[in-house]
């Protein structure tokens, strides 16, 4: 029954995995083409942001313009990302200290 188990686990491991490489396959045979004036990258938002930055957000400094009003969702879910990053590698590493003290002391 063991055995039966590992070939299922295997074959469904197996599977999972080619469909996540179709997946992204077809991903990038949509990309554009590097170099293409038409890609998504030479659009004209950057203008909108240089231009009328100031008036839309009404600050002066245009980075800060760009990541607290155009991008704020985005740059408020990268810090708690990374909070949490910081926030769980400090568990990880008091726990292990703490279960080396305990030890330490038997």
């Amino acid at each position: 029954m063991i055995g039966y188990q590992k070939i299922v686990l295997y074959g469904m491991s197996t599977i999972l995995v080619l469909l996540i490489f179709f997946m992204l396959m077809l991903a990038v045979t949509e990309m554009p083409t590097y170099g293409n004036p038409d890609n998504p990258t030479f659009n004209l938002v950057w203008e909108r942001y240089v231009y009328q930055g100031v008036e839309e957000s009404g600050g002066i400094n245009l980075v800060s313009n760009v990541l607290l009003d155009y991008r704020g969702y985005d740059t408020l879910m990268e810090s708690t990302v990374l909070f949490v990053t910081v926030v769980a590698v400090m568990l990880v590493w008091g726990t292990s200290s703490v279960g080396q003290k305990k030890e330490e002391k038997k």
